[in-house]
This record gives structure tokens, C-alpha cells and sequence, in this order.
């Protein structure tokens, strides 16, 4: 019999299943032991001097090179990115997911020498970064962040310790993002208040209106419903550049391309299989710059 919450606990779930499942790193949870990032033992390429001045690297592709540069905000995330790059951690892996008007992901090891057609997202470097979050980094177009796992293994939203994915996404008007303040403030306030569940299905009994307005203006009346507004300078970067607004806050983002940013466009056009994995294999190569 079907679930009599199913429609409210459907407001609850909406942006976590598409965080989640688009974007989760999917390792078991216990498929590898974790490690220290210092652990990694491959031939530098440079001194751990020269590595303390680089703030960018180079992503080399079949459809064009992406210079991306790091942001301070986020200190492990970049020394972490940089170290992998440097010791050519990257070089032939694949573009293994890839999303039109969503974005492009890679960075798993495994798919150096996956076979066609294998699925991949289960790798990595055997060690989690913690979370990097800050309200001035957001998910517009061209932003580089990192995939990890969902939150029901990982709560605490570390992120995978190589795998990561480039922003394309896709231009809000005012009214998508105003329908999306309404729907991140349900799921944060049902999320804090659990037992609101119950009240809710008993009011859309009565009412018989199941809908997300009715549920929205319901609980608004609350004194302790917040409206979490999205600030005006993302709004104007979502309407005219573009990205994805319900992962902000959720997935760190750490960089963003300052030069190549259609390559993205060109390579999220590719044709992929049931489990967007492109039918041919796009590489890459990553090497720090030092300017």
C-alpha cells in the first residue's frame, strides 16, 4: 500500500535525491581503508617549494584546454587538488559522467583502464577531505567542486579525495529561483522539525490539497519558519551565467575556470550510455601552472 506521507516526505527528499544520486562519489561504505593524503607516494614533478606558489592547474582535453584557478577559502581542497596534479595522479583518467545543462565529472582512478560500457564513480585516492563550505562560493557555471558520497553515509559531507566536477548547468529566471527558496526552506525546516510529518497529512486530509504552495503557506505561518533567501549577487550569476543553485552549501566548491570554460559545453554535448558515461572516452591530463 502506498505510503500515506508519500507526497509530503516527497518535498523532504526532492533536492537530496538529485544531490545524492547526481553527484555522490557511490563508493561502498567500507570498500577501502582510509589513509593520510600524505600517504600518496608518486614522483613529483615539483619541489614542495615551488608547489607552495601554484594556485591554478591545466586541464588537457581532446576538445580544449580549461585553466582553473583555487580559491584561499578553501586551503585543502586546493593544496590537496595541486598534489594529485603534480604527481600526474589525473593523467588518462576519463570524463566518466557527464550530464547536459548539469555537469561534467571525473576524476576516478578506476577509469583509466575501465572497460566500455563499465560503470564507474567508485574511486579514489583511499582518504576523504573535510568539507570547505563558504557562502561566498556557489555553483555558477564554470566553478570546479568536489563529488563525494550521500548523506546517508556521509553526513558530515566530506568530500572524495580526487574525484570532482566542473559546473555547467543551466540560466534561472526569478521565478525558478523564488520556487527554489520555497522548496530548500521545507526540506530545512521538515528536516529540523520531523514530527511536523504527521501534522501535515492530517491539514491535506481535511483540505484534500497536497500541494507544495498549500504546504509552503501552511508552515510559513510557523513562528520558527525561516525563508532561506538566495542573495542577490547569486541570483544575478544564476539568471545570466548559469549553474546549480540546490547544491550550494552541500558540495565544496573550490576553483573556477578562468580560461576554456565552452569546453565544458562541448564535452557535456557528448553521447552517453544509461549511466551517462560517454560512449567514447574523453581523457584528460592535469598539470599545476606556475605563473
Amino acid at each position: 500500500m502506498r505510503n500515506k506521507f508519500t507526497h509530503i516526505k516527497k518535498i523532504l527528499y526532492v533536492l537530496m535525491i538529485l544531490m545524492s544520486i547526481s553527484l555522490e562519489n557511490c563508493k561502498e561504505k567500507n570498500d577501502k581503508p582510509e589513509k593520510e593524503q600524505e600517504n600518496i607516494d608518486l614522483p613529483k614533478k615539483l619541489t614542495d617549494t615551488e608547489l607552495e606558489s601554484v594556485n591554478m592547474v591545466l586541464i588537457e582535453t581532446e576538445f580544449g584546454n580549461m585553466k582553473i584557478k583555487f580559491y584561499d577559502q578553501t586551503p585543502l581542497h586546493k593544496k590537496n587538488f595541486i598534489k594529485l596534479a603534480n604527481n600526474s595522479f589525473f593523467n588518462d583518467l576519463l570524463f566518466h559522467r557527464v550530464i547536459n545543462e548539469f555537469m561534467i565529472q571525473g576524476g576516478d582512478p578506476d577509469s583509466k583502464t575501465a572497460a566500455p560500457g563499465v560503470k564507474l564513480g567508485n574511486g579514489g585516492p583511499g582518504y576523504d577531505i573535510a568539507a570547505e563550505f563558504n557562502d561566498s562560493l556557489y555553483h555558477k557555471k564554470g566553478v570546479i567542486a568536489a563529488a563525494r558520497e550521500g548523506d546517508d553515509l556521509n553526513p558530515e559531507k566530506k568530500s572524495s579525495g580526487s574525484q570532482f566536477y566542473l559546473v555547467q548547468g543551466k540560466k534561472y529566471n526569478d521565478e525558478e529561483l523564488n520556487e527554489l527558496e520555497k522548496q530548500t526552506s521545507l526540506n530545512d525546516y521538515i528536516v529540523k522539525n520531523p514530527s511536523v510529518l504527521s501534522e501535515l497529512h492530517k491539514i491535506s486530509q481535511k483540505t484534500n490539497d497536497k500541494s507544495n504552495e498549500f504546504i509552503y503557506k501552511y508552515l510559513k505561518k510557523k513562528k520558527d519558519f525561516v525563508l532561506i533567501k538566495i542573495p542577490e549577487f547569486k541570483r544575478i550569476a544564476y539568471k545570466e551565467i548559469g549553474g546549480i543553485p540546490f547544491l550550494d552549501n552541500n558540495y565544496t566548491v573550490f576553483g573556477e575556470i578562468i580560461e576554456g570554460i565552452d569546453v565544458i559545453d562541448k564535452i557535456a554535448a557528448a553521447e552517453t550510455d544509461k549511466n551517462k558515461r560517454p560512449l567514447k572516452n574523453i581523457k584528460m591530463k592535469i598539470k599545476p601552472i606556475i605563473e
